[in-house]
């Protein structure tokens, strides 16, 4: 957050936040809408109506209050709060429509006073033969003269404001519960609970009426300029939402027993008829709208000041502009002009009720936004959130899910706009912005404990080790990372869908601060170079000064899958032993941990255009020959090998070779593997022609070749040589089965 929007005067205490809230929630929809609701949907559907709309707003203010006193909120207020939460780039984009719908306030509430003046309007036509049919008369005039204050005054004359405001509205209440009317004297009681259907429908009067309980975060833009924002945001908003909730129980009640349905529904000022003495509710109506509109007057132009702030809008002269504040207590002026240009365009639509649905959508988004974050922060166990006042985690997730079922049930298209806006918002202020932190963040400590608990569960859990049933958990321990990345290429295969890998970096060093730094550089780099890849290895590094040491502890990496690891996966480079020979000598090692194991030569060719892979099979190594044919298959499944086919070349004695023949078609077709009997080939046993020749001259254009070998051959003292001679051709997988796998 810059510096500039703190405030260098914040002095407001917990009771601005309270009136702020109290004189938006008891306003325009009260004095000129509460009414219609009752007349039109009965006592109790406007009942319903509360209910339902505090199932969203109590959960939002105990949001709030919980967030509230966990971290320090500064200028800016509920978008201060979703863009520390989220992230920067998804916090503007709902911090945008957040100011909008702010901004959009100040005109509905403006058009809301315009209506206060119609129990005038009577009087002007007797007195003055003229008769006011546009109440832009009012509101335009109206909407000026409270630009002026705002330029000129600021928040202190908002504030001071309200504590006259919130007096006239105790009065107006206090005379409207104590008046009576004949109807209310011949009222059947019996008829109180009676249903009432709507003729435009339940969610229609409730979109009218919402706006109402939208009040009770208006206190919190003025977050900048409270002393103690941990502390008054809370307890401000809290009291603000309950006092709200029984006030419109109560008034519900009054106007059910004081007027017919036809009287609510036609007269908007029906509350005047009702009152002990009448005027007092026009006079009441036109305070609490001003005070609403000042309220949304101040917090609008924080929200965009603290969007500037932070630097959102890609055009540095705009957020310079906006953040701008004043030299004396850091007044938002120039985001309060450009508020003023959008309240005036909503003002001469003049139409509330097509403008009270417009803030809806935006309020419930931020609603459902901030219960969001409280529902996630309990399950996201961050040491770091500790906050003094605790909310329950299923409230928030019901704020969560009326907020947005409740935008959909109330207008559709609105709703979808209001969604499309934003993702719109989103991916423009990612690509344009230099903060790329956005959704990510939402899910992290989310995401943390899910993997935590799942990995546990699975431990727990009793594994399936058939063989029939088998899936490769690789480990590949290599040195040479950044030289050739046919290794991790292989490893993206295998884990894309059916497999799982654990990709090693062997950094060779003593372990020190130095050596510690270069890998953890090494592993943030192999990290971006499987997100380009869009791979789905796990990637991690060891530091140690022996390739003994270093193949010992990357095979005692626990299974990151779930399931233990049962393969390891080595490469060298064609012509160079040294790494090979460190392999090999290690081999019972790898035995003793019970894996198979794999071994990539690779080539200056690489894996060429990947559309053919060759298997090759003998009888020495014939354990080997499922493990090679199910790696084939599960290196095929990945989209880099569309179109891709797998051969298979088996060399046997002449006289075995029929039945060897049709041995491997009975497999690959009971197997259901994408082989084709014409790619099946069976070469005799040549004396004058060794197995190496033969796989030169037939593989010679395969782009990835398996070949099988058997331990008892790694026992000699030229171990190394039967990985050695196959210059003819390309990538070469070298592969030992510890146990046969079975093709089921």
């Amino acid at each position: 957050m810059s510096k500039a929007l703190i405030s260098s005067k914040a002095n407001f205490g917990t009771l601005p936040v309270f009136l702020t809230a109290i004189s938006t929630i008891l306003g325009a929809v009260m004095f000129l809408r509460f009414g219609f609701a009752v007349g039109s949907v009965g006592l109790m559907g406007a009942l319903l109506i509360i209910l339902i709309g505090h199932m969203v707003t109590i959960p939002t203010a105990m949001a709030l209050a919980e967030i509230a006193t966990n971290q320090k909120v500064e200028g800016g207020g509920e978008y201060f709060i979703i863009s520390r939460s989220f992230g920067l780039n998804i916090g503007a984009a709902i911090g945008i429509t957040l100011y909008l719908s702010q901004a959009i306030s100040v005109a509905f509430y403006i058009i809301a006073f315009a209506e206060s003046f119609e129990a005038i309007k009577p009087w002007v036509a007797s007195q003055f033969g003229y008769i006011l049919y546009d109440n832009r008369l009012f509101s335009l005039p109206a909407l000026i003269l409270l630009i002026w204050l705002m330029v000129t005054k600021g928040a202190d004359l908002g504030v001071k404001a309200l504590y006259v405001v919130v007096a006239i509205l105790a009065i107006s209440l206090i005379l409207f519960f104590a008046g009576s009317t004949p109807f209310s004297d011949v009222f059947d009681s019996s008829l109180l609970f009676n249903n009432v259907s709507s003729d435009k429908g339940f969610f229609y009067v409730f979109a009218i009426i919402f706006p109402a309980f939208t009040g009770i975060t208006a206190g919190v833009g003025l977050s900048g300029d409270l002393r103690d924002p941990k502390k008054s945001i809370p307890l401000g908003t809290l009291a603000a939402t309950v006092v709200g909730m029984i006030l419109y129980i109560f008034i519900a009640l009054k106007l059910t027993t004081s007027a017919s349905a036809d009287d609510l529904i036609n007269d908007q000022l029906i509350m005047s008829k009702i009152a002990l003495w009448g005027p007092i509710i026009p006079i009441g109506l036109a305070a609490a709208t001003i005070s609403s509109a000042l309220g949304s007057f101040m917090v609008a132009p924080r929200t965009l000041q603290a969007i500037g702030g932070d630097q959102i809008f890609p055009n540095k002269f705009i957020n310079k502009f906006v953040a701008k504040g004043t030299a004396k207590n850091n007044e938002p002026r120039n985001a309060t002009i450009l508020t003023s240009a959008i309240a005036l365009i909503f003002v001469l639509m003049g139409d509330v009720n097509a403008v009270a649905e417009i803030i809806s959508m935006f309020f419930m988004v931020t609603y459902g936004s901030l219960c969001l974050i409280s529902f996630m922060q309990h399950f996201a166990a961050d040491p770091s959130y500790r906050p003094s006042f605790k909310s329950k985690w299923y409230l928030s997730l019901l704020g969560a899910i009326m907020s947005i079922y409740l935008m959909f049930k109330i207008n559709t298209p609105y709703a979808l706009s209001a969604i499309v806006l934003m993702v719109v918002l989103y991916f423009y202020i990612t690509l344009k912005s230099d903060n790329k932190k956005g959704l990510a963040t939402i899910f992290q400590g989310v995401i943390h404990q899910f993997s935590r608990t799942l990995q546990v569960f699975l431990q727990k859990t009793d594994k399936d080790k058939s063989e029939e049933h088998w899936r490769p958990a690789v480990l590949c321990l290599s040195k040479d990372s950044f030289e050739r990345y046919g290794a991790m290429e292989l490893m993206k295969w295998i884990s894309y869908r059916y497999g799982f890998g654990t990709y090693i970096h062997f950094e060779k060093a003593y372990f020190s601060s130095e050596s510690k730094k270069i890998a953890e550089l090494k592993l943030e780099k192999l990290i971006k170079i499987a997100s380009l890849s869009k791979s789905n290895i796990f990637l991690e590094t060891i530091i140690s000064p022996s390739n003994t040491a270093a193949i010992v502890q990357a095979i005692q990496q626990p299974g990151i899958s779930g399931q233990p690891n049962n393969m390891m996966l080595f490469e060298f480079k064609k012509g160079e032993t040294e790494w090979l020979t460190h392999i090999v000598d290690n081999y019972s090692v790898i035995k003793t941990a019970k894996y198979d194991l794999c071994i990539l030569a690779s080539s200056d060719k690489g894996f060429g255009y990947k559309k053919e892979i060759h298997v090759w099979i003998r009888k020495e190594d014939y354990e080997s020959a499922n493990l090679m044919i199910l790696l084939s298959y599960i290196i095929l499944g990945h989209k880099d090998w569309n179109k891709g086919q797998i051969k298979i070349f088996a060399t046997f004695k002449e006289e075995d070779i029929l039945q060897e023949e049709k041995n491997l078609i009975e497999l690959t077709a009971s197997g259901r593997l994408p082989i084709s009997a014409n790619n099946i080939v069976v070469l005799p046993l040549d004396e004058n022609k060794r197995r190496i020749t033969l796989i030169n001259e037939y593989s010679a254009d395969a782009d990835l070749t398996l070949i099988g070998f058997h331990s008892s051959s790694l026992k000699t003292e030229k171990g190394i040589e039967i990985f050695e001679g196959y210059d003819a051709i390309g990538n070469i997988l070298f592969v030992n089965t510890l146990t046969s796998k079975f093709i089921k």
